[in-house]
């Protein structure tokens, strides 16, 4: 039997998780009526085309609205196409907003800002009527669509298109707009055509209302196009129907708030005004308290979902309340400003305290503990970190941090025990955060005693507002539930700064105060009153004598940020071809404390002592060390070459041979420089029978010949590659008997001729 005929049966699977057979009488879209419906209404458009998904009422289904924005291009109708095969199964009505905006997000009638277009919704009354007055009127439309609505008569209720010759802009966008209105109040559409916003259903897609499924169906389709300006004028002429006027369609009054909070509302539009504006007026009611700090924004939400379990009937799903909460949040911020914050659960005092000056001599209750000792981090307060780009602020901080963290002392900066800190960072993305935290070089007990408490957030892309101050506190508390927080690190400034409502820089003082008193410690009041605030800051850039007089006018920003902090930080290099760094401090809290001298070595920080700093002629002192360490490389390079010429030296036959060669000076020169050089193990001796081994003549020298680390000698003889041919020097080993003892200068043997020991591993 072929393995084509072969039925494989796994026996270990259910015969109930088969996908379900398609429903041979299910409508589904057609892609064919949905080109057409894009053709017409965004065939010319540039820009994105604002799609929405809403589950339709009546299948006893709930979920959240979905949107998406798709480029008004060829590819168009397949992926709307898409969006409606979706919205079929999953019981969801497709809409477009009939006009282009720009960006992703953008929904509102100020976003919109191309139309091809015009519209009427016929959705109650007359409709053959009225559309017959419209095609009198204004023309045979481009499109009629059935929208798969029932009007209580049982006539379908009608979409009525006009494609234009081109897309509307600017002004002649809002006469559209307008020209909507007027013909929709003439006839008595759908009066809310008259916002530039307004979805509406797609053609093509599937009906769900009520459990009915039907196609939105293009009832009749033309070629038309027609101008707009002739449009207006034939819209101006077209006189109201008769039995509709246009008071008919006039804006209804809105409620005052009381009444909106206090009468339920039915759906259908069966009240004075529709579930939609009473859920918005509640929503805009309470956004308004929150705001103003009258409430919470939880005890907000919590108010609106009490009123919507009231008042709206049928209920508004959660979902869709919150979805709208947040927007009407959101715009309310971005045309009022930030909130008045609320310091809920604190007992502000309603008195300034004083105290006499006998009540503090005499107070002699200890003083608190410091977060990092000497004074450096104190309980509430806040030290800043300022270093110029790339000078390794993040470097020395994440090992600071991680020290703090393991209860170590660090630099001499001491904690009292295993600090839980919090390092939120925005500069370094994950895959490099933790390649930098795999390569720190400490200790084994160290890093496992961080391991928990220290908690580091990867590269943010948020601002440290209100919302993002929230998200912040949220994840701090997540972190350390049992706890609280003992320091919290913000790296940099510069990329969470939030000036306030004025939107002001880091540069502006009041922009800065906002920041660090109504962000940075309304955040630290929230999750830890008694935290320590670590600010890492930039520094700008100043010449060596400013750094010298005062390094803390080096702060890049307003000059706030320094009369605010407890203690200062600047990290700079002294000189810029050295690796040290020095680190200036500046405290508020305690007495002052002397600026380190510090470097990276194996990977780990340390403090350098500085009296092996050069105090005087740094820079004459630097060019002498590079000559000497110049010379030290010729005379190794020049001892390699010559022995694999044949050629090996003592030490005087060297000095007299190279003297002024390659700008090594003269004899006794050379001959201190072999010197130095042998008591640091770089050169050594070959002696006695180890010579004689390889063929040189006894020597009379106290140390015999000189040798470096990979010699190989000369012996004049050629060798011949068996497979190439090519000829080559012969070349042997020399390997050294003998080496100066750096204590004495005794000549020594050495142990094992094969293995080079270096003298001082840091010159090696």
């Amino acid at each position: 039997m072929s393995d084509d005929k072969i039925i494989h049966f796994n026996p270990w699977r259910d015969f109930n998780d088969a996908a379900p057979l398609p429903d041979p009488f299910a409508v589904e879209p057609d892609p064919a009526q949905i080109a057409r419906f894009v053709d017409v209404v965004f065939g010319y458009s540039e820009g994105l085309i604002p799609v929405r998904g809403f589950v339709d009422k009546g299948q006893g289904k709930d979920g959240r609205p979905h949107n998406i924005w798709i480029d008004a291009n060829g590819a168009a109708p397949d992926k709307l196409a898409t969006f409606a095969a979706w919205g079929a199964r999953e019981g969801a009505a497709v809409y477009v907003i009939p006009g282009t905006v720009a960006e992703t997000g953008q929904a509102r009638a100020a976003d919109v800002l191309q139309m091809q277009s015009v519209v009427v919704d016929l959705d109650a009354g007359n409709i053959p009527a009225k559309l017959d007055h419209l095609v009198h009127h204004l023309g045979r439309p481009t499109l009629i669509v059935e929208s798969g609505g029932r009007t209580a008569d049982g006539a379908t209720k009608l979409h009525v298109w006009w494609k234009l010759t081109e897309p509307a802009e600017g002004a002649d966008l809002a006469r559209l707009c307008q020209f909507r209105g007027d013909i929709a109040l003439k006839v008595g559409g759908d009066m809310h055509f008259r916002s530039a916003h307004q979805p509406i259903r797609v053609p093509g897609t599937v009906y769900h209302k009520g459990g009915q499924e039907r196609l939105v169906l293009i009832r009749e389709a033309s070629d038309l196009e027609f101008d707009l300006a002739d449009m207006l004028e034939r819209a101006a002429e077209m006189p109201p129907m008769p039995g509709v006027g246009m008071a008919t369609a006039e804006p209804r009054e809105k409620p005052c708030v009381d009444a909106a909070l206090t009468t339920p509302v039915r759906e259908g539009g069966q009240d004075a005004w529709t579930r939609f504006e009473g859920v918005s007026m509640a929503i805009g009611h309470y956004v308004r308290m929150a705001h103003e700090g009258r409430m919470s924004r939880e005890e907000a939400w919590r108010a609106i979902g009490e009123y919507n379990a009231a008042m709206i009937r049928p209920n508004w799903s959660e979902d869709r309340l919150w979805v709208e909460y947040e927007r009407l949040w959101s715009l309310h911020i971005a045309r009022n400003g930030p909130p008045l914050i609320r310091n809920d659960g604190a007992t502000a005092a309603k008195e300034i305290a004083t105290f006499t000056l006998g009540a503090l001599l005499d107070d002699g209750t200890p003083m608190p503990d410091d977060i990092i000792g000497p004074r450096v981090l104190t309980p509430g307060g806040m030290l800043v970190l300022g270093g110029a780009p790339k000078v390794g602020k993040s470097d020395l901080v994440i090992s600071w941090l991680m020290h703090m963290a393991a209860g170590v002392p660090f630099l001499g900066f001491t904690p009292p025990r295993p600090l839980r800190v919090f390092y939120l960072q925005a500069e370094i993305q994950y895959h490099y955060l933790r390649e930098r935290m795999q390569q720190i070089g400490l200790p084994p007990e160290v890093m496992a005693a961080a391991r928990e408490n220290l908690v580091v957030t990867p590269k943010l892309k948020l601002l440290l507002d209100e919302g993002g101050s929230a998200l912040v506190a949220q994840a701090i508390q997540q972190a350390f539930p049992a706890e609280p927080v003992d320091i919290l690190c913000i790296d940099p400034i510069r990329n969470l700064f939030d000036g306030g409502p004025d939107g002001g820089g880091e540069n502006d003082n009041a922009a800065m105060m906002f920041f660090l008193k109504d962000r940075v410690e309304v955040l630290r009041d929230h999750v830890n009153p008694d935290c320590g605030i670590i600010l890492i800051h930039h520094t700008k850039k100043l010449s060596k004598h400013q750094v010298k007089e005062d390094p803390f006018l080096a702060l890049s920003g307003a000059s706030a940020l320094r009369g605010f902090y407890t203690s200062g930080l600047i990290l700079h290099r002294p000189d810029e071809d050295a690796s040290e760094r020095k680190l200036e401090i500046e405290l508020r809290n305690g007495p002052a404390l002397p600026s380190k001298l510090i470097d990276k070595v194996r990977g780990q920080w340390v403090e350098i002592n500085p009296m092996n700093e050069r105090l005087v002629r740094a820079e004459v002192g630097a060019k002498h060390d590079a000559e000497r360490m110049r010379k030290n490389d010729v005379i190794l390079g020049l001892l390699y070459e010559e022995a694999r010429r044949g050629k090996l030296y003592t030490f005087a036959q060297f000095s007299e041979a190279f003297e002024n060669t390659g700008g090594l000076g003269g004899r006794t020169i050379v001959h201190d420089r072999l010197s130095v050089l042998a008591t640091k193990g770089k050169v050594k001796f070959i002696r006695g029978p180890a010579a004689t081994r390889i063929g040189l003549a006894a020597e009379r020298s106290k140390y015999g010949y000189l040798c470096v680390e990979g010699m190989l000698l000369g012996t004049g003889g050629e060798t011949v590659d068996p497979d190439t041919g090519e000829v080559t020097p012969e070349l042997i080993p020399a390997l050294p008997s003998h080496y100066k003892c750096p204590q004495t200068g005794a000549v020594l043997p050495v142990e094992n001729p094969s293995v080079w020991v270096y003298q001082e591993e840091d010159e090696a």
